[in-house]
């Protein structure tokens, strides 16, 4: 059926076929490095002359590309083509709209080698995050297209009177976006929110994250070759502060979406709220802002599973990630168990350039993120005991080691504040109830993780530990498109739910239509 979902399978990386098929993927790609990329308004291609040179994480001598950034001018053109566009590409149908995102996911699904090879170039995300990251997108594309058609389907289910009424119940598309992307997953991210305004009959504005923006590029060429008409997608990479607030403000820009940091995330709530010259709604924000994630273990947990758990969820893409773990609050019963096995996991990790697939870890995505995570861990040392790591160096690479703190206030800064970085802090806490409120205890809630054997306290952590994606007896990272639907509480955003059943529904406004028979 139609509407049969099944996630893409990752790659199994012992298979010795796909290690090869890998190494051909980044061969691909350095035959086109170093090449320009120009935008892409309403389907034409334009030189503004203004270039930003995106580098390689891992190795900051090797040139990934060369971008064009868009001025003032550029995405005033670009609103003006979306508008143009949004008059026909709101009439199309559902199915033909699906189409496009079925066929973007075959594609992607034929290039998936080349796909991840470019991320761990010019991400610096390893082997298996970087193919998660490709299977991730494809599956952005497969459930939001069928998402569409069973939304389609959504007037079946509204009742009329019989010689009386006939009523209608049908979702419309909002009009344009604003679509800002992160640069942690340039391709997932990227292509879920763009492909969810399309799907639902908008048109985009997309701006993405500076430091990934050779990605975002080779998406547009799927787009295109998948059939999507001009100027429903307006490619106008820019520097955040101007062309983001430009879109942001703009009386025609419908509806913003945006993931980030708390910081971008609030001033985009705060811009788009104050209506403009010419404004005739109110504007929509979906915003996903990041996290202090936590994973509690109870005083019965196994302590090497656990150990596991919080190695896995702290480290994986060098702690890059909004869900990742960054805080271990662990009850005293079995804290000195745990530890060492800590510290053991971690200080047997890789890390290094990514292109070598035995690298655990990778660098950090550029010398602002670097600079910043390097700075948090100088105030960890004063705030806590260094267990593992604390090393790093930028002589080549973005890289700082997998670095863990043991005995942290859950009032310090290092518990507190979110680094985005490969930085775990450790607390001890004499009850699970202690944990609890431990857990609960920052401004964020997005992921979270509690380990336990008594289930009692699993119950107690489903109704209290304040979170938009919970996980019990696992890791905190890895939601799965369609079975485990993402976004967060409180200053982690709108809690949006991306990839679940009523994501599509914030791109769009539904309208009841009564005839009188």
């Amino acid at each position: 059926m139609i509407y049969s979902y099944k996630t893409e399978p990752l790659i199994d990386f012992t298979n010795k076929e796909n290690l090869k098929k890998y190494e051909e993927g980044i061969k691909t790609v350095k035959s086109y490095l170093g090449k320009t990329y120009p935008l892409i308004i309403n389907g034409k291609l334009v030189e503004s002359g203004n270039l930003y040179t995106s580098l390689n994480p891992g190795d900051h001598t090797e040139v990934i590309g060369h971008i064009h950034q868009a001025r003032i001018s550029d995405a005033e053109e670009a609103m003006k083509a979306a508008l143009e566009a949004f008059s026909l590409w709101k009439k199309v149908p559902a199915k033909m709209r699906a189409d496009v995102l079925f066929k973007s996911a075959a594609i992607i699904r034929k290039r998936k080698f080349e796909f991840s090879a470019l991320m761990t170039l010019e991400a610096g995300k390893p082997w298996p995050e970087a193919d998660a990251d490709t299977a991730e997108a494809i599956d952005f594309l497969e459930y939001y297209g069928r998402q569409m058609l069973l939304l389609e389907k959504a007037d079946e289910q509204t009742l009329s009177r019989r010689n009386l009424e006939r009523n209608e119940f049908k979702y419309i598309p909002l009009g344009v976006a604003a679509i800002i992307t992160p640069w942690n997953f340039p391709l997932a991210i990227l292509a879920g929110m763009t492909s969810a305004a399309v799907v639902a009959g908008n048109t985009v504005l997309l701006k993405p994250a500076i430091t990934t923006q050779v990605i975002a590029y080779k998406f547009m060429e799927v787009l295109k070759e998948a059939g999507l008409p001009e100027g429903v997608v307006n490619f106008i990479p820019g520097n955040g502060p101007e062309i983001g607030e430009y879109m942001v403000k703009h009386p025609k820009t419908r509806f913003v979406s945006f993931t980030g940091s708390k910081a971008v995330g609030l001033s985009i709530n705060e811009t788009a709220a104050k209506p403009q010259k010419g404004q005739i709604w109110i504007k929509r924000v979906i915003a996903e802002m990041g996290g202090k994630d936590a994973i509690l273990v109870d005083g019965d947990a196994d302590p090497e599973m656990s150990a596991e758990a919080i190695v896995k969820s702290s480290f994986g893409f060098s702690g890059q990630k909004c869900s990742a773990c960054s805080r271990a609050i662990i009850h005293e019963d079995v804290y000195d168990k745990i530890i060492p096995l800590i510290k053991k996991k971690t200080e047997a990790l890789t890390y290094g350039n990514p292109e070598i697939f035995s690298n655990f870890t990778g660098p950090l995505t550029d010398e602002k993120a670097y600079n910043k995570v390097t700075s948090y861990i100088e105030i960890a040392k004063k705030e806590g005991k260094l267990l593992a790591g604390g090393i790093s160096d930028k002589s080549k690479g973005w890289f700082v080691s997998p670095t863990v703190f043991t005995d942290c206030s859950p009032d310090s800064r290092i518990m507190q504040e979110e680094v985005f970085g490969p930085v775990l802090a450790i607390t001890k806490v004499k009850t699970f109830e202690e944990g609890i409120k431990v857990v609960n205890n920052t401004e964020y809630g997005l992921t979270g993780a509690c380990i336990s054997n008594n289930r009692f306290h699993l119950e107690q952590a489903r109704e209290e530990f304040h979170v938009g994606n919970l996980y019990l007896n696992r890791k905190c990272t890895g939601a799965i498109v369609g079975y485990q639907p993402f976004g967060g509480f409180n200053m982690s955003g709108t809690d949006s739910k991306a990839g679940g059943p009523d994501y599509l529904l914030l791109h769009m406004q539904a309208k009841s239509i009564s005839e009188w028979l």
